[in-house]
């Protein structure tokens, strides 16, 4: 099995677009959203987005974002505070594009999935770490800090997103790989930033999808 991972979105749809039709061409069997599909720049089509992974003719596994939960929240009325003030206008956006299918969707969402790769075997998904979906490490972060996180992970090899950028290390007895952005990479190279995994040999490869960011992409 090759499994495509695609986290952070933030709905880029050109971005998007692009990764699809290169997922489409590598003929991945697997692919994991990884959250936080929702919530962008202006340009930003949230709900369009959402669609878009629903409706893939390719087998699909969704977890769900810190970006999903506040826009769920949001509509509900709940308290969004966790957020920096500058981003509300974002999410408020992201919410008012939404429809009941859509909300339906990401509320249906779990946080962390776990699927058997070749190669890999049991591979562990979360969009931040095993603890919530806000957490933030980097590759740079203590070992002594980062193992909490995943204390409570029987699978070997762990993949996270959350931070927008791509990193491969190891904490104690897991293997943690950071799929990067797809729609808001913070690092180069340019690209809509994802991860192809699996393989006969397991093999890890960090991929960058080259698309026209003059369409609607977010800086």
């Amino acid at each position: 099995m090759r499994v495509a991972a695609l986290y952070d979105i933030h709905g880029n749809l050109p971005a998007l677009d692009a990764v699809l039709a290169e997922v489409r061409r590598e003929r991945v069997d697997l692919i994991v959203i990884g959250g936080d599909v929702v919530v962008g720049g202006e340009d930003s089509t949230s709900a369009e987005a959402v669609r878009r992974v629903l409706s893939l003719d390719i087998p699909t596994r969704y977890i769900s974002g810190n970006c999903e939960r506040v826009v769920l929240a949001q509509v509900a009325g709940g308290d969004i505070s966790e957020v920096p003030a500058g981003f509300h206008d974002a999410i408020r956006r992201a919410a008012a594009q939404m429809d009941a299918r859509c909300f339906d969707a990401i509320f249906s969402w779990p946080a962390m999935c776990e699927v058997t790769v070749d190669g890999l075997g049991a591979v562990f998904f979360c969009h931040a770490t095993a603890r919530n979906d806000r957490e933030f490490f980097e590759a740079a972060t203590p070992d002594a800090d980062v193992a909490p996180m995943f204390e409570s992970v029987t699978a070997p090899f762990v993949v996270c997103g959350h931070t927008h950028i791509q990193f491969d290390r190891t904490v104690g007895k897991h293997r943690i790989v950071n799929a990067g952005s797809v729609g808001m990479p913070f690092a180069p190279p340019p690209g809509a930033h994802w991860l192809l995994i699996g393989g006969s040999a397991g093999a890890i490869e960090f991929r960058q999808t080259s698309y026209d960011s003059s369409s609607g992409a977010l800086g």
